[in-house]
């Protein structure tokens, strides 16, 4: 039935917008609902040939009516698939300005997969997907990256992408999650390396947090 694939778009959408990071895209669907889309156009050219550009919807109601319904058809297919694209790009943009490494950190193992074809799968298949981003959305991820590293130079002694909410504790507990290196802190330089924990901060260690190197204790 027409719209049935769309409808599955909105809900892998709904779904994206209530995970912390960016699901499989989905190109058997999208490309599936741009196919009903050509099947509707080309009912309404075959509906229309007869009557030569000159159709007077009040000389046949049951026509009008077909063409009425192709069109809110092909209409509703349209806002489903900007919907779906709109979300997965608000959720990349909000990973850049959270510092993420968007295209290096979307890679799944062959569990991730597996999990992820589990949850998933009745909204389409995710199988075979060793990356989360389409091409197109790769190179929107570096340019929007660029154009927002850019834009955050010209404020060096600001950090534009920390939260704006005020921390409740200045200093935290935080266990690291995957080797970091050295780095420098207003106490001096830590060594992070995986599975040990600190007592620093919160303001030295807020963005290894959200890139995934550290982990906050309660």
């Amino acid at each position: 039935m027409y719209g049935d694939v769309g409808l599955k778009l909105v809900q892998h959408a709904k779904r994206t917008q209530a995970l912390n990071h960016l699901p499989p895209y989905q190109p058997e669907l999208v490309r599936a609902v741009a196919r009903e889309l050509r099947e509707l156009d080309r009912d309404v050219a075959n509906i229309l040939a007869p009557f030569g550009g000159s159709f007077n919807p009040s000389a046949s109601p049951a026509t009008a009516c077909s063409l009425l319904v192709d069109h809110l058809c092909m209409r509703r297919n349209k806002r489903c698939l900007l919907a779906y694209h709109r979300v997965r790009v608000d959720k990349l943009e909000e990973m850049c300005w959270e510092g993420q490494d968007v295209i290096d950190s979307q890679p799944q193992t062959q569990s991730e997969a597996r999990d992820g074809h589990a949850v998933g799968g009745r909204l389409g298949s995710e199988s075979g997907a060793s990356n989360s981003l389409s091409p197109e959305e790769e190179e929107y991820a570096r340019q929007y990256s660029d154009i927002l590293a850019a834009y955050k130079g010209q404020w060096t002694d600001i950090d534009l992408t920390g939260s704006l909410e005020p921390p409740k504790d200045l200093f935290i507990d935080v266990r690291v999650l995957k080797n970091a290196g050295d780095i420098q802190t207003e106490y001096g330089a830590i060594t992070l390396t995986k599975n040990s924990q600190f007592y620093v901060r919160q303001g030295d260690v807020g963005r290894l947090i959200a890139q995934g190197y550290l982990q906050k204790l309660s």
